[in-house]
């Protein structure tokens, strides 16, 4: 099956932007111009009748330049205290330009703890869905304010093959500071080989993927991204690694174009959410 023939027809997308592509890299804050093109966007597939997800970073980019930190802290309560200033601030912004668009979002934070948990997932689904009833944008982050285990080691690429994966959807895109995989990193080896087309995971590939990120407002490299997929994957989703220097490459890669790297969907009928979660 041909790109174009297997991503047309999606109707559920969870998009993941992460902080390096929602900031300016000099200066690290925010990319107003950025946010702006994506709630553009987003919204517009809203009004061809798709249910979109945006699970977002950034909340602990926005809360340093807020309260004038230089680097990333390595105090926990620090790094929490932040998050939580930014995470206001954020969803102030996302609120105020998706509304530009006569959209209304919602604020959803989720933890590993609420996921394992039957009940709390069966929930959160429930919520989803019921957003979707109301043509409403639900955007997801970690709740990084009280989940230690997340804020040390988790990051929202995982996150959204999790939200993928309970809201059932038909595709996950991440927007990345990469223009999607490379058989090594392109910014040592200029000459890395590009790869279009992923079939199957495998150990190689996830050891390929080692982390790559250079960013210092992110927490996701290549490996995170790969573990996602395999998620993703193995859930029955398509799953699309592109550049969101330019979000506009949400429309080419639903409109079945080359760009980004492709991870192909392949049902696993023993796919256990819980699995993977206590695993990652």
């Amino acid at each position: 099956m041909d790109r174009k023939t297997r991503l047309s027809g999606k109707n559920r997308i969870v998009v993941k932007i992460g902080s390096s592509s929602l900031t300016h890299k000099y200066t690290g804050y925010l990319n107003l111009n950025k946010v702006e093109k994506l709630a553009r966007v987003l919204c517009d597939l809203r009004n061809q009748g798709m249910e979109v997800v945006l699970v977002s970073s950034g909340a602990g980019a926005v809360g340093r330049k807020t309260m004038g930190y230089m680097e990333r802290p390595d105090d926990l309560p620090v790094k929490q205290a932040l998050a939580a200033v930014g995470q206001a601030k954020l969803m102030m912004t996302y609120q105020k330009i998706f509304s530009e668009y006569n959209q209304v979002v919602a604020q959803i934070l989720m933890t590993k703890t609420t996921m394992l948990n039957d009940n709390s997932r069966r929930n959160a689904r429930n919520t989803f869905d019921e957003l979707f009833k109301m043509g409403v944008i639900p955007i997801v982050n970690e709740n990084d304010t009280v989940a230690t285990h997340e804020i040390e080691f988790g990051d929202n690429d995982r996150l959204s093959a999790i939200v993928a994966a309970v809201i059932h959807a038909d595709l996950l895109i991440l927007l990345s500071d990469i223009d999607g995989l490379y058989e090594d990193d392109p910014k040592r080896d200029p000459e890395a080989e590009f790869i279009r087309e992923v079939e199957e995971i495998t150990d190689d590939l996830q050891e390929m993927g080692k982390e790559t990120t250079g960013s210092t407002v992110g927490t996701g490299g290549m490996s995170a991204k790969i573990v996602a997929a395999r998620m993703a994957t193995d859930a029955g989703i398509d799953m699309v690694i592109t550049n969101g220097e330019d979000v506009e490459n949400i429309y080419r890669v639903l409109d079945g174009e080359q760009v980004g790297t492709l991870f192909l969907a392949h049902k696993n009928k023993d796919f256990d959410l819980i699995e993977y979660l206590t695993a990652y």
